[in-house]
């Protein structure tokens, strides 16, 4: 289900609607100029969120909810700085500083306010992932989000109020705390544990951030002490300082990192070109802009980025393995091997390195290594193996002449993969050459059942029926082979002419025949057939 657009064309509420009434699983992700947002949904409920760039508060909030101390969140940082898979809240319950019970009440109210803030944004844009999860989150809660729209609307009319008085989060305000206690004014539970910070020297900002209090609770408060008198603006927090250069860089690649990660390729390049240019010797940046290179296939470029990347960021494997494939890409073999090579032998016990460097030696027509490099990945791989090592393996033998071992690689990868189009496509190949053409066929019309959208599919398999003089059946298949790829061959348009012919149809014999050589004008055979039918009158 594909939902994107503009915050200006649909609304955030209508959107959550649309996800709930479909009961829709996947993320939701959310941007404002430099903010991005991300809504995990489970059957149209919300599971979690997250702000780039928004401090995450969850050990604020349960220190200042009396759940924890602060020497017992500090020790839970502290540990989290050893074992870095453990998420916080999962920490704190393994010291029993809280209950299960606790972090997902809390996971709740974060998640909550960082709902209600999306709500105050009325620019940006949204796209709807499918399936897809969040990331390391063990923990999650589930929320109707209709329960959050009535809320969030009536937040929004309030915010509108509040940024009269406090138009952005750097501001710095005072309160004259004489003239509150003379007034007899009553605050709420919320004003009084807001004001000890409002000190004039804390921005707005540093507020929410040290109360533990979301941005439109703490906006509410202030609004109601600056309207009485109580507050009032004394300056502004210093938006550049000599320290806030890490802060930028970071922000631009969390921002990038974030994009890079929903496939808004763009966006992530754009942020990774923003953090080069402030900080020129970030290998990191060039390894992802070389990454948005490659998906976007334009190969030259990415193995320069990578080059790049490899000379300001050391020669780590993963950098290696993808210069290695962008050089494969353009043709340059040898120095992909070269890559490959590297990045395997200093991750030793990375099988991923081992299958590229075996791929290369196959391209480069490197047989008996290649087929030396994959088996040496397979000793070493956790798990089911991955399709391209059937495919690249199967290859090997074939190459070599051990086609009854190729057969049963490829059988051995249907086991894993038993939807796999290329790898069916290929045993089909080898199932044939030993002369079984009835199983060859049966293996691609279960291909084409699986996946009817492949064009190579339907080509082969008419192929197949064309040399059994089964000329009706081949005819269909061909035809849905060029409908979908008009361009697939010169062979498939002069077969489709021969069986136009046998079928007294010259007009459309011609007209196939011309349709091959307009493709491949050396095709002597269709020529000769045009010459024929165009001497008979």
């Amino acid at each position: 289900m594909a939902i994107r657009g503009s915050l200006k064309e649909a609304s955030l509420a209508d959107v959550l609607q649309l996800l709930a009434l479909g009961q829709k699983t996947g993320c939701l992700s959310v941007i404002d100029r430099s903010n991005i947002a991300h809504l995990f949904f489970d059957r149209g409920r919300i599971c979690y969120a997250s702000l780039v760039n928004r401090r995450d508060r969850l050990g604020d909030i349960l220190v200042k909810n009396g759940r924890i101390s602060q020497v017992q969140l500090d020790r839970a940082i502290a540990r989290q700085e050893q074992e870095r898979e453990k998420r916080l809240g999962e920490l704190l319950i393994d010291e029993g500083a809280i209950t299960r019970a606790d972090l997902e009440h809390y996971m709740r109210v974060q998640i909550q306010e960082a709902v209600y803030f999306l709500f105050t944004w009325t620019r940006g844009t949204f796209n709807f992932e499918t399936d897809a999860r969040p990331e390391g989150q063990d923990v999650l809660v589930s929320i109707n989000p209709e329960s959050l729209l009535l809320e969030g609307a009536r937040r929004v009319d309030e915010w509108s109020l509040i940024e009269k008085k406090i138009p952005s989060f750097d501001l710095i305000f005072s309160v004259e705390r004489d003239r509150l206690e003379a007034s007899g004014a009553e605050l709420t539970e919320v004003q009084r544990r807001v004001l000890p910070l409002v000190d004039g020297q804390r921005d707005v900002q540093r507020i929410i951030e040290d109360s533990g209090l979301g941005e439109f609770e703490v906006g509410k408060a202030l609004f109601g002490l600056i309207t009485a008198g109580f507050a009032h603006r004394v300056g502004r927090s210093q938006a550049v300082g000599p320290d806030t250069g890490d802060a930028k860089v970071e922000e631009h690649r969390n921002l990038g990192l974030a994009f890079y990660k929903t496939g808004m390729l763009d966006e992530a390049s754009r942020e990774f070109r923003r953090v080069a240019e402030l900080r020129p010797t970030d290998g990191s940046a060039y390894f992802y802009l070389g990454l948005v290179a490659l998906k976007q296939a334009r190969w030259s470029e990415a193995a320069d980025l990578l080059s790049q990347a490899a000379e300001r960021g050391g020669e780590r494997p993963a950098v290696l393995h993808n210069l290695a494939y962008a050089y494969e890409r353009t043709g340059r073999l040898d120095e992909a091997e070269t890559m490959f090579g590297e990045a395997a032998a200093r991750a030793r016990q990375d099988p991923r390195h081992l299958l590229g460097w075996g791929i290369a030696a196959l391209q480069r027509g490197d047989y008996e290594v290649a087929a030396g490099r994959l088996d040496r990945a397979r000793e070493i791989w956790s798990g089911p193996l991955p399709a391209i090592w059937y495919w690249a393996r199967s290859l090997v033998a074939a190459m070599l002449g051990e086609l009854p071992e190729a057969e049963q690689v490829l059988r051995d990868a249907l086991t894993s993969h038993p939807h796999h189009a290329v790898l069916q496509n290929n045993l089909a190949a080898l199932v044939e050459v030993r002369g079984n053409l009835d199983e060859a066929a049966d293996i691609l019309r279960a291909a084409l059942a699986d996946d009817p959208s492949v064009p190579q599919l339907s080509k082969n398999l008419g192929d197949l029926l064309y040399r059994a003089a089964r000329y009706d059946d081949a005819w269909d298949t061909y035809k849905r082979a060029v409908k979908l790829q008009p361009d697939l061959g010169d062979d498939v348009y002069f077969r489709l002419g021969n069986i136009a012919y046998k079928r007294m149809d010259r007009d459309m014999a011609g007209m196939l025949w011309r349709q091959a050589v307009e493709l491949n004008p050396a095709h002597e055979l269709a020529r000769a057939n045009l010459e024929t039918i165009k001497a008979a009158g």
